[in-house]
């Protein structure tokens, strides 16, 4: 069994797989408050959660939402001894699309008004540009995608004028169709961009 948590967005998704069968799921948008709810929606699910692998969303996303899933994994992975890997906000978006588009932009709220931007290859899934912090005109620039994903979607194609827009946020469960590599990542926070206070 394996457990998958993505916390870095408006979505508080967990999900128990064996396999790719979704054995229980809950997931709902929440805004804020993941850390209140996040415990209760993995006891909720079939065993309590009891996994023998924990899948954990790094970001990026929500400073706060991304550290929120981090701690709770880590701490799960601990208590039952299990292993621990990572995957990004931006490649489980992408795993969800089930259109017909061979390249996929992914685009969602960043932190002081830019757009966290990432361009995805469909087959086999993977990243064809690196994951980048932009404004909104030069998010709409970055991107080749016909088709974006994501919470900032509709305001990236409407700064482009072309392309589909579909506004999607990370469901846990789609962890079963990310590829090995990009669920295995280390389970580390995956802020992309830098901090807002630098030390002197």
């Amino acid at each position: 069994m394996q457990l998958a948590i993505s916390t870095a967005t408006a979505a508080c998704s967990v999900a128990l797989l064996d396999g790719n069968e979704i054995c229980g799921e809950q997931h709902i948008v929440v805004g804020r408050g993941h850390a209140e709810r996040l415990i209760p929606m993995i006891a909720a699910l079939p065993g309590n959660g009891r996994a023998d692998h924990i899948f954990v969303d790094c970001g990026p996303g929500s400073f706060t939402g991304v550290r929120v899933g981090l701690a709770a994994a880590r701490a799960l992975a601990l208590a039952w001894k299990i292993p621990l890997s990572g995957f990004s906000t931006m490649a489980l978006i992408a795993a969800g699309f089930d259109g017909d588009s061979e390249t996929l932009g992914v685009a969602i709220q960043g932190g002081h008004g830019e757009f966290f931007v990432q361009d995805f290859k469909r087959t086999p899934l993977s990243p064809c540009s690196a994951l980048a912090s932009l404004p909104p005109g030069a998010a709409s620039l970055f991107t080749n995608g016909d088709v974006i994903l994501g919470s900032a979607a509709d305001r990236l194609i409407s700064e482009r004028g072309s392309g589909r827009a579909f506004d999607a946020l990370p469901r846990a469960a789609d962890v079963r169709l990310l590829p090995a590599a990009l669920r295995s990542l280390p389970a580390n926070p995956i802020y992309g961009r830098r901090p807002d206070a630098i030390p002197a």
